[in-house]
């Protein structure tokens, strides 16, 4: 089997390629990625090597370099995981967001097509359902209602799947995920900026009163569940992947502190973003009830097992921290 995997040297694609090279021998993987600033070929040093292994630098977005990809292999699938991802940066720079993340697919998907690709992989995101109440949960009939930049552009992609599905045939699923955490995250999302920070004694920013509501899930086990879709999901569903593990930001926050032994005062409350949606929650009885997707991570476990991986790659994020990085994040927290 060889694969496509686009965005592979970013968080989710990276550990990916991991699994792919851990759990399921023979397969040969391409992986296209752009090294946007989240991009980080240093992710994959243990597979650089290998036979079956080969990374191409380019844009999805750009289908000529697609085209002369598409036709020089025969892929069995596609798995996009290519996309700008960060909620404050869509609010920033959204037109960065639709160029990747809806036309980048569009090109994808017309290749699929043209190329007779037997499985197309769409990974979204549980944002595309929009904010839920303090009850109730997203399901894969939960209308979609996207309240950011970040969110309208991956309910687009999805909308686009499932066009290119009804009217073209295409062999192609989707699945939506709520917030993962692990190694190899890029220092902006919380977990990992939270750890960072408080390793370097430097303020932990908060949004608003620090009441939004998140569902995490382990990377690893986002990853097993794409596999899972990717051999057995039915042509044209969608998949729900969640933790069944909601937080309040705060409390995450503070968790991790005491994991790290460190201060609360380190946290600061700043100014909440706009439009921040308060509560995230999936139900996954789907992709459980159906290929027998099971968590391995209770989240006590995996957030300390998280910690644990950036109190050992500490040069790792500190590299990531530094340069352009930094004068983002100046701007954005204010700080």
């Amino acid at each position: 089997m060889k694969l496509l995997i686009t965005g592979g040297a970013g968080f989710i694609g990276s550990n990916f390629v991991h699994l792919v090279f851990n759990d399921h021998p023979g397969v040969s993987v391409v992986n296209v990625d752009s090294l946007t600033y989240a991009g980080n070929l240093e992710n994959l040093k243990s597979v650089v090597n290998k036979p079956d292994y080969r990374f191409i630098k380019a844009d999805i977005a750009d289908r000529s370099a697609m085209e002369e990809l598409f036709s020089a292999e025969q892929f069995d699938a596609v798995i996009n995981f290519a996309a700008e991802s960060h909620v404050d940066r869509s609010i920033t720079e959204p037109e960065i967001f639709l160029k990747s993340n809806v036309f980048g697919t569009q090109v994808l998907l017309d290749m699929a097509l043209k190329y007779k690709v037997d499985r197309f992989v769409q990974i979204s995101t549980d944002e595309v359902y929009g904010s839920l109440p303090a009850t109730g949960y997203f399901v894969e009939t939960t209308p979609l209602a996207p309240n950011s930049p970040y969110s309208a552009s991956k309910a687009s992609a999805d909308l686009l799947v499932r066009a290119y599905i009804h009217t073209f045939g295409l062999n192609a699923v989707i699945t939506r995920c709520s917030n993962n955490y692990g190694p190899y995250q890029f220092p902006e999302k919380l977990i990992p900026l939270m750890i960072t920070n408080a390793l370097e004694a430097k303020q932990l920013p908060v949004y608003g009163d620090g009441m939004n509501v998140r569902d995490w899930l382990h990377v690893e086990d986002h990853c097993k569940a794409i596999w899972l879709v990717m051999e057995k999901g039915r042509t044209g569903e969608v998949y729900n992947i969640g933790g069944s593990n909601e937080w309040h930001n705060l409390d995450l926050v503070k968790e991790l502190l005491t994991i790290l032994n460190q201060p609360e005062s380190l946290i600061t409350y700043v100014k909440d973003r706009p439009g921040h949606d308060r509560r995230y929650a999936i139900d996954a009885s789907k992709i459980r009830n159906e290929l027998g997707w099971e968590l391995k991570y209770d989240f006590p476990a995996g957030l300390r097992h998280t910690v644990q991986w950036y109190l050992d790659h500490r040069t790792w994020w500190e590299r990531v921290k530094s340069g352009a990085y930094q004068e983002y994040y100046k701007k954005q927290y204010n700080l």
